[in-house]
């Protein structure tokens, strides 16, 4: 099946929380995810007090079972293999985004850290 929806998702911590050394087990659990749940990752951006995600949805996606996976399934994950406590602030952004939109969407989720210099992740970065 090929769809032509495109979406630009943001979530947040909570406040006191933080995405720190956890990006490598957090990077692979939403890839992972997003794969389960149907969608394709076009791009992710990460700072430490939020996440940007560019997917490309099948027209079956639910969006809501999407975000409670990613969101309250990476925080037992994280906490699983790192002890960190990673908790997400409630609710999250989605925009939908035009196919002539996808290099612009692309590069503003993947500039997070040229965005919020004081919010980089040490050690992680777009590859």
């Amino acid at each position: 099946m090929y769809s032509r929806l495109f979406v630009h998702i943001v979530f947040v911590t909570a406040a006191g929380s933080a995405i720190s050394a956890d990006v490598p087990v957090l990077q692979g659990y939403v890839s992972r995810v997003v794969a389960e749940e149907g969608a394709a990752m076009l791009a992710l951006g990460m700072v430490s007090t939020h996440v940007h995600l560019l997917l490309r949805l099948r027209p079956t996606t639910s969006i809501p079972r999407l975000l409670q996976r990613l969101k309250g399934g990476s925080a037992c994950r994280v906490r699983q293999a790192t002890g960190h406590a990673l908790r997400w602030e409630a609710g999250y952004s989605v925009r939908s985004v035009g196919e002539r939109g996808l290099d612009s969407a692309r590069r503003y989720v993947e500039g997070q850290a040229t965005r919020h210099p004081d919010q980089r992740i040490p050690g992680w970065s777009v590859e």
